[in-house]
């Protein structure tokens, strides 16, 4: 079987009702994540999610976690300053052997990366071929065939873009608490609302909960505190517009690997505090997110 041959009844046959107006991916029962605290990241594209996802996923390690981070971007970078290079995609490797999974090894598609975090890359079908939520759900159950989430703590989805069809919710399927990233801009924060409104709509059939926002590069936060307020959100952290952390992008490597410096030890204090955060537990959130027109009078122009 190829990507470019998946059938409707590979991806939920007859579909099912999953929010308001919306048939989705049907997830196999038994690809459910085991007893890992699972956190799905979303936002807007170009936001950060990826930095600020293996970052999370070092600090996690730092707290003595066993971490598991997917990347679920078919541009496949998510661990990319994790592993220091591209890795192969579980479609990837699925091709190269004719989509027999049983005939994969762990050191196939899974890869240690700083401070043990393993990495997944699930990657994605040809544009236009397939449904991503497909691929997902194939590196979920490859996972758990190879026993790989019996032992896994953190499970952190790297989520591609602020894409909130049924292919890169499918993630919201499997997570516990779903975070957003967003700066202290507009755009961002209306990506946000539409991310709220999908995870609103999973929470009706699947266990995922909102956690809250992560605010990135923002060193002020007036405009995501005000739509905090107005639909009942919280910040849970704060990275701010650092030159080092895009230095550290290019270095390869997460900021705690870079050379330590007064900003660079509070950002990755801010991340430690994170990480404890969510593994003590967040309480869900049930926000109320805005009608397009409403985000516009609240932050638009005068």
């Amino acid at each position: 079987m190829s990507t470019a041959t998946i059938s409707p009844s590979q991806i939920g046959r007859g579909g099912r009702p999953d929010g308001e107006g919306s048939v989705q991916v049907q997830m196999e029962t038994g690809a459910k994540i085991g007893n890992a605290k699972v956190f799905a990241i979303y936002g807007k594209g170009g936001i950060g999610k990826s930095t600020t996802s293996s970052n999370l996923s070092v600090a996690f390690s730092k707290l003595g976690k066993r971490v598991l981070q997917i990347g679920c971007d078919p541009k496949h970078d998510s661990t990319f300053t994790l592993t220091k290079r591209m890795v192969p995609t579980v479609i990837d490797v699925l091709e190269t052997v004719n989509f027999h999974p049983e005939e994969l090894r762990v050191e196939d598609f899974v890869f240690e990366g700083t401070n043990g975090v393993m990495c997944v890359e699930a990657g994605g079908p040809p544009a236009g071929t397939g449904c991503g939520g497909y691929v997902v759900g194939q590196t979920v159950k490859l996972l758990k065939e190879h026993h790989l989430l019996e032992e896994t703590d953190v499970v952190v989805f790297d989520v591609l873009g602020d894409v909130v069809c049924g292919g890169f919710a499918a993630p919201l399927q499997h997570a516990d608490r779903a975070l957003i990233v967003t700066a202290n801009d507009f755009d961002s924060i209306f990506a946000a609302n539409r991310i709220v409104q999908a995870i609103g709509a999973k929470a009706k059939n699947y266990n995922v909960r909102l956690g809250g926002i992560i605010a990135n590069r923002s060193d002020a936060t007036d405009q995501i505190d005000k739509f905090n307020e107005r639909i009942g959100m919280r910040s849970l952290a704060r990275i701010p517009a650092l030159d080092v952390i895009r230095k550290s992008r290019l270095k390869k490597a997460t900021l705690f690997e870079m050379e330590e410096s007064p900003e660079v030890l509070a950002v990755q204090a801010e991340y430690l505090q994170l990480a404890q955060r969510l593994w003590d537990g967040v309480d869900p959130l049930y926000c109320e997110p805005l009608k397009d027109r409403e985000i516009f009078d609240l932050l638009g122009y005068d």
